[in-house]
């Protein structure tokens, strides 16, 4: 039985032009329906193509360029990623990809090997509940985020310019970083290699062969086969070649010519134009980063200072939490608070390590007591810190998988000032430890919960809204929905002790996806 499985593509601006338009019908005639996104009134749009607006998915906002050539691909990449986590049954393809049959795939995996060595994201389906999928989106967060792909030799090189204050921008870095080099990457590392199609079912003529595509003499059987689903015609470049050799046009014997004579499409109509480069947007003046060594010991105590200085992914490193925090915690710094933060070393059993495993440091840890120089804190974790001795600080072990251990555990501490929960990460652990510990919070106190984008596979369950829905749905509503009725009605009760709430962005960038959250207790 035939797939439903619609398409979508991307067209930024600019009217379309029959290549474009032939690529889209091509679709439409195999029986898909299609979805064009854009970002403003585009021109040449077929009949029986639907229109979307492209701001549903990703907001046109700090558009992403490469460097070299002014392209978005960038910002491409990132909102098919975006838009294949948001939309079910939808398949990317890129507005020079032909269908030559229609789409199908049993279980929503729909990608192919380009090269020897690459699979292309021009056309590609994964589901919502893909691990690669998952890893894109993660990896995609940061604009100055390092590739392990290019080799350890440049991989030293942006983390030392990264620790030189100077990170270089994926713009800066080589092209298809977070296209088809990083789909590669992450398909391998989940195994989901496993699905991508031979080179003859997505790309049967190479980027070296898109000439042939415009020869009448190519033996068109040699390259498309039963098995070939769609091809490529490189856009950008078949687009420059066809003004420079073919004076616009096709010849109509050549693959590209017969097809537009097949799905009647008039070239005249819609003629090619040499599309204006994308300029960069630069600034009035050149100014530079300024290095966080030089910002070390100015004015006040800074929180950002310390985590750089222990190697807490808190920092400026990573998750710049501390930025925020600093602000927060201020008024409570010389204050004898009483500090709980659960979650005491990156690399658990979230990420596949024993509970057991033997620990090393308590980064955060050591951070917190210099910052609160009165304050007690107090660790919770799953693995065994108890070997970490130091004035005003008391470690608890406790598996958060259950309620009854999180109560146990913290059963004999004192009224808490602020908590932090960078634990597991997994959404009903999360929830487990707001609706025991939020009641030990003191008035005016604070509970801030930590990688709310981020859910382990080897913990989270399937029945639980994540935690990120979970407060947004509060901010919007001012009621907690859950899959989970009894956890609902359980947070619910809490909501008259809750003063303020608030939800930051990754980076604190409002085009990137839920990372903290912050409550207030009443």
């Amino acid at each position: 039985m035939a797939s439903d499985f619609q398409i979508a593509a991307l067209w930024i601006s600019g009217s379309l032009s029959y290549l474009e338009q032939l690529c889209l019908v091509s679709f439409r005639d195999a029986g898909h329906h299609v979805k064009l996104y854009t970002y403003e009134k585009v021109g040449g749009i077929p009949e029986g193509i639907e229109v979307a607006d492209a701001n549903d998915v990703l907001p046109q906002e700090n558009f992403l360029l490469h460097a070299r050539t002014g392209s978005p691909a960038l910002h491409s990449d990132i909102f098919r990623y975006k838009l294949l986590e948001q939309q079910d049954r939808t398949i990317w393809a890129d507005t020079d990809a032909y269908c030559v049959k229609r789409f199908e795939t049993p279980n929503g995996h729909f990608y192919g090997w380009e090269s020897d060595t690459h699979v292309n994201g021009g056309v590609l389906g994964l589901p919502k509940d893909s691990d690669t999928l998952r890893e894109l989106l993660e990896f995609t967060e940061d604009e100055y985020a390092i590739p392990s792909w290019y080799g350890e030799e440049y991989e030293r090189e942006l983390i030392e310019k990264r620790e030189a204050g100077t990170p270089v921008h994926a713009g800066e870095q080589p092209w298809g970083v977070w296209g088809p080099h990083a789909i590669t990457h992450f398909l391998h590392k989940t195994g989901e290699i496993k699905y991508a199609q031979p080179r003859h079912g997505l790309y049967p003529f190479s980027f070296k062969e898109r000439r042939l595509m415009l020869k009448p003499d190519t033996k068109i059987k040699n390259y498309i086969k039963k098995e070939t689903y769609s091809v490529h015609f490189y856009g950008r470049r078949m687009r420059a070649r066809l003004i420079e050799r073919e004076n616009g046009v096709p010849h109509p014997d050549s693959l590209i010519g017969q097809l537009l004579k097949k799905h009647k499409v008039d070239p005249s109509a819609a003629p090619l134009k040499p599309r204006p480069p994308v300029e960069p947007k630069v600034t009035e003046v050149d100014v530079q980063p300024i290095p966080a060594s030089a910002k070390y010991g100015r004015g006040q105590l800074n929180l950002t200072d310390l985590a750089d200085k222990y190697g807490s992914d808190k920092g400026s490193t990573k998750h710049r939490y501390t930025e925020l925090y600093n602000m927060l915690f201020q008024p409570y710094r010389n204050r004898k608070i009483n500090f709980l933060e659960m979650g005491l070393q990156i690399g658990g059993p979230e990420h596949g390590k024993s509970v057991d495993r033997q620990t090393t440091d308590l980064p955060s840890v050591r951070m917190w007591l210099e910052y609160f120089n009165t304050a007690n804190i107090f660790g919770l974790d799953v693995s065994d810190f108890s070997w970490f001795e130091a004035d005003r600080f008391k470690f608890v072990r406790c598996d958060m998988e259950k309620r009854e251990n999180i109560d146990d555990a913290t059963s004999t501490l004192d009224e808490l000032d602020i908590i932090i929960d960078d634990a597991s990460h997994a959404s009903h652990h999360q929830q487990n430890a707001f609706l025991s510990l939020f009641p030990k919070l003191k008035s005016g106190g604070l509970y801030i919960i930590e990688d709310l984008r981020w859910q382990p596979k080897a913990y989270e369950r399937d029945n639980i809204t994540k935690t990120a829905d979970v407060f947004q749905g509060y901010l919007a509503d001012g009621i907690f929905n859950n899959a989970d009725a009894e956890i609902a009605n359980e947070m619910n009760t809490l909501r008259e002790d809750i003063s303020g709430c608030f939800v930051f962005q990754a980076r604190y960038l409002k085009r990137r996806r839920d990372q903290v959250v912050v409550v207030h207790k009443r």
